[in-house]
């Protein structure tokens, strides 16, 4: 073991490799005590442990919590109420993903539902009073203010590029391509012989509708298309019949129409058959996800596959390394890709 006097940085912060050297370990094994490995022996966490104090080392919460133990327990936030999150397969992957990479630790999982604008007090003293290590947030909105502080008292990482007041420059994130996506979906339509073609968006203070508004947007810019048929829906089916109404109503020349979820594109088919239009002779449709709800009906749907799952399993990841005292890229990209089927 170490018998000098203890070390740090010459700035008076001491560092991970000033505790290892002083606990006579590595500074991998430090950040697995920090992170509460059981692959570490008990001797293994007493002299990390002691090394800690006597350098009043406290890298970030995680270590801070390690005199009184660390919670081991992951929140899932997410700023939607309970029927958008169960009736939305969406979540049901990014969950499994999840949960798939906690499984290799020993970290639990906690769900929070919270209001979009204003969880709880509840779920504030929840998140705040010490009872969870670190937070994994999805379906953000813009102008949710108390998420914008919670990276401040905890290791946060988004699933979806933060806009408004989450978008910290030095905020962790894991995305898809949405930009990319809503160009390939809408450059579909136009490959298709489709020239008046809509689309039918998310909430506009959400990340992923407005990438995807840019990406249909910049596709028709490129076919010399007008991108003057919008509808905004909420990633609901109800949403999308009533978005698929209204558009049918201001625009009845529309050829095609991309729509930024499956789930709402479920309710644009219904809209359609409630009109007598023939998918896709009359109008050709494109969604996004390629989840179940693709292929449930009498018309498969063309959509873009997201990688849902994988976005899950690299969001933990990342959290359980941060958590571990590891540099990680704070923001990383996955890649969509086109499913054609009968809908276009």
């Amino acid at each position: 073991m170490h018998n000098g006097t203890p070390t740090s940085n010459g700035v008076g912060r001491p560092t991970l490799e000033a505790v290892a050297r002083v606990a006579g370990v590595s500074r991998a094994t430090v950040s697995r005590v920090i992170n509460g490995s059981p692959k570490v022996s008990p001797e293994v966490v007493d002299a990390v442990e002691k090394a800690i104090g006597e350098l009043n080392y406290v890298p970030n919460r995680a270590a801070r919590s390690l005199v009184a133990r660390s919670t081991m327990a992951i929140a899932l936030v997410v700023p939607e109420d309970a029927h958008r999150f169960f009736g939305d397969p969406y979540f049901a992957d990014v969950v499994q993903g999840i949960s798939d990479r906690l499984d290799e630790s020993e970290y639990v999982l906690s769900l929070q539902l919270a209001h979009p604008r204003q969880p709880s007090d509840k779920v504030r003293r929840y998140l705040l009073g010490g009872n969870v290590d670190g937070a994994l947030v999805v379906s953000h909105h813009s102008g949710d203010h108390f998420l914008a502080s919670l990276g401040a008292a905890l290791p946060v990482v988004f699933g979806g590029r933060p806009l408004g007041e989450l978008a910290d420059p030095a905020g962790w994130y894991v995305d898809v391509d949405n930009r990319h996506g809503g160009e390939v979906a809408t450059e579909r339509l136009v490959s298709i012989g489709r020239r008046r073609i809509a689309t039918i968006t998310g909430p506009p203070d959400m990340p992923a509708a407005v990438d995807r508004e840019q990406g249909w947007r910049e596709a028709l810019s490129r076919a010399g298309l007008d991108a003057g048929r919008l509808a905004h829906g909420d990633f609901t089916e109800a949403g999308g019949v009533r978005a698929a109404l209204a558009l049918l109503d201001d625009h009845p020349d529309l050829d095609a129409i991309f729509v930024a979820s499956d789930l709402m594109a479920s309710g644009v088919l219904l809209a359609l058959r409630e009109r007598g239009l023939r998918v896709p002779d009359d109008v050709a449709i494109v969604g996004f996800d390629n989840s179940p709800y693709a292929t449930r009906g009498p018309v498969g749907l063309t959509t873009i596959a997201q990688p849902s799952k994988q976005m899950g399993v690299v969001m933990a990841d990342l959290l359980l390394r941060r958590l571990a005292g590891e540099p990680v890229d704070t923001v990383t990209l996955l890649e969509t890709s086109l499913v054609v089927r009968e809908s276009a």
